[in-house]
Parts: C-alpha cells; structure tokens; sequence
C-alpha cells in the first residue's frame, strides 16, 4: 500500500510515552477509479490527497474532506477477488458537518443521490444518507454541540487574528513613534563630519542614538544600548532619551553632574534588572578636542590618520543599576582625518551559519578599507559587511555611530 503522510496536531506529544494515534485510511471499493474520483472530488468537494501509478501495475488514488482529518482509499479491486465483492457495499462511513441541510441542498444540486431529505434523531442530531456511483452509502450527521464547538473554535480564531492586527497595528504605531526619537537632523560643524544609523531587528527596539547641540562650537554624539529586547527594551530607550535630553543643559558646564542625574532618573523610573550603557562624547568644533564618559558601553575605537588605533575604554559603570554612582571624564585631541566609530553588540556579535562572530577585527578591517570615504559612505559599508557576513534573519539592533576628523 502506497504511503500517505497525514497532517500532524499541534496539540500531538510524539513521544513513547504517549503515542501518536490517528485513523488514517479507510478503503472504499469502486468499479472505476476515474468516475469515483470526480464524484468525491467535483460533486463533495473533497481534495485529491494521492494519484498515483506504480510499476506493479496499481493505482493508488486517495482523497480526502477539506478539513484533511481522514482518508478514503478509492480501490478499484480485481473481478475474481474477494474484495471485487465488496464493491457497493460500504454502509457504516459518517461525515459530519456544522449544517446538514445546507451540505444537503449543496450536494443534491451537485447531483448527490440522497436517500432521504435530513430528518431530527432521538440523540439531539440530524442526518440523512446519500450513496456515492457504486451505491456505497454514507451518513451525513450534525447536532447542536457540534455547531456550538465549531462557532467557538471560529470566534476564538477571528479574536486571534483581531488581536494580531491591534498588535501588529500597534508595533507599526510605536516604530513610527520611536523612529522620532533619533536624530531628525544633524548640526553641521566646521571640522567634524559625522552621521549615525540605527537597523532594529525588531518592530522597535533598545538601541539609542543622537546627537545634542551643547552650545556654541559643541556637540554631544550619544549612543547607548538598554537591556532587554522588543518593546520592553524601547520603553527603557524612550525613557533613557527623555532623561538625557531633559538634562542635557548642565551637560557642558558639568558632565558628571549631568550622568549622575540621569542615572538617578533612570534608576527611579524602571525595575530593578533595567539598565544602559551609554557612551556620551562632547566635541569642541574648534579645537578638535573631545571630552567622553563611557558607562559600561563598548570602547569606541579612534582610528588615527596614521592608522594606529586607540580605543576609548569605560569610565563608569552601567546606568540605572546603582542608586550612588560616578564617573570619570577623559579627553582626547582629534586630528584631520582620524576617525572616530560608536557601535552596539549588533555589529560585532551578529554571526554566519558557522556560529562565528562579526567581531571587532572584521570592524576595524572595514573601518580601515573604507576611511577615505564620507561618514555616511562608511557606515553603509559597514553595514553591508555586517550583512554579507550574517545574511540570516537580524537577532540584535544594529547601530552605528561615525564621526570623521576634517
């Protein structure tokens, strides 16, 4: 007998311990495999499951109700067989449905031979029997518990994909939302080219990055990662924005001052396990110099004109973990065409087929082959490399920040 694959429950445990059990075919002796099939194919609308001939010289044809749950074998036996006997024979089949009398009206218009118009049982149903080209007879049955459990499972289906399409709806509504809160434009400045890209790998995501006029001649360049993922993490993204932006005006005069007020907000204003790196950087325009704090965030990497590399390492520890908490502020001194790269864990740890990751050699290599480009062009690049090495689905934000000496 030819092999059919049924289709499996979600709901199956296929383990030892609990067998997977199923009817799976029933045989049903025909005369002619071809009329039998447009019968149960074109007059029930059911759909062809096998058709096939083997070199043993058989024909195995096999279809199936919409809904898929059982088999009916179309077997055309031989003249002297046993089973050539029990053509026409079959008595006992039952398909059921929700509504007897509209498949009833359905089928008969289709040219189905019915016994009797559907009639009530003593069982609280209803059924009439029909006969397939071979007189094979089948009941067809329904009862008020079943149509109750079919509306239930279909209310239960259409409140699914309601809510699916409020949160998918809702996601689209927050990524517009949050996508707001980057940068919309960037301050030009005399001797800094500078741009930032952040790819979520989600909806929306913890990533965060901007870029804050510090008065005259000054620029803050922020990029920060909150723990988590998905909406928890944007949620702690917003909030780390509004914190910093909402403090930024002491940020020139007192850096520290000005961390530690937003660690303190962020501290007050989410649970226990949430925090951020974040790495700020203030960049005086006309000196080239740069004054940074890095609370726990990645070291940035300053590749320099003449390509040694330096790498800004922390200063503090994490945000928004620690009631108390300080820091300690450096500076360095930019010159004409050194570079300057901010990057989140999406960049390094995205990873190939093989498990290995992008990491920081792969960035500095990239950093390096495309430094005579503009700070745009390069974080494009970049990007690309990161996508070409890991072309699978995206499983962290990618963000980028790139600011190029001039």
């Amino acid at each position: 007998m030819a092999e059919v694959r049924p289709s499996l429950s979600p709901n199956l445990r296929l383990d030892r311990h609990d067998p997977y059990l199923r009817l799976l075919c029933v045989n049903i002796f025909v005369r002619n495999q071809d009329r039998s099939l447009r019968f149960y194919v074109d007059q029930l609308g059911f759909g062809v499951v096998l058709d096939e001939n083997y070199e043993s010289g058989g024909r195995w044809v096999a279809v199936a109700p919409p809904d898929g749950s059982a088999v009916l074998a179309l077997v055309t036996p031989k003249r002297n067989s046993e089973e050539y006997k029990l053509i026409g024979r079959c008595r006992h089949a039952v398909l059921v449905t929700e509504d007897v009398l509209a498949k009833y009206e359905e089928w008969r218009k289709h040219g189905v031979r019915f016994h009797h118009p559907p009639q009530m049982t003593l069982w609280g149903g209803i059924f009439t029997r029909f006969d397939d080209l071979d007189g094979n007879s089948f009941v067809l049955a329904g009862r008020d518990d079943l149509v109750r459990e079919i509306e239930a499972e279909r209310r239960a289906a259409a409140e699914k994909i309601e809510a699916e399409r409020r949160t998918a709806r809702e996601l689209e509504i927050a990524k517009q939302v949050q996508a707001r809160l980057f940068p919309q434009k960037a301050p030009q400045f005399q001797t800094l080219d500078y741009s930032g890209l952040c790819i979520q790998a989600r909806e929306v995501g913890g990533d965060y990055y901007d870029f804050l006029t510090l008065g005259e001649d000054r620029l803050g360049l922020i990029l920060g990662d909150t723990s988590g993922k998905g909406i928890g993490a944007a949620l702690l993204m917003a909030n780390l924005q509004a914190n910093v932006r909402s403090q930024s005006a002491v940020a020139l005069a007192n850096p520290q001052r000005f961390l530690q007020s937003v660690n303190q907000l962020f501290y007050e204003n989410t649970t226990e396990s949430a925090y951020a790196t974040l790495f700020l950087a203030e960049y005086d325009d006309r000196n080239r110099s740069i004054r940074y704090v890095n609370c726990g965030h990645y070291s940035p990497m300053l590749l320099r004109s003449d390509d040694t590399l330096e790498r800004f390492d922390p200063t503090a520890t994490v945000l928004g973990l620690f009631r108390e908490w300080k820091c300690d502020v450096k500076e360095q001194q930019l010159r004409p065409e050194d570079l300057l790269a901010l990057y989140t864990d999406g960049v390094t740890e995205a990873f190939n087929d093989a498990g290995e990751e992008f990491g920081e050699e792969r960035l500095i290599a990239a950093l390096r082959a495309n430094r005579e480009k503009c700070s745009e062009a390069i974080i494009t690049a970049i990007v690309e490399e990161v996508h070409r090495f890991s072309p699978r689905e995206q499983h962290d934000d990618i963000t980028l920040i790139i600011a190029k000496c001039r």
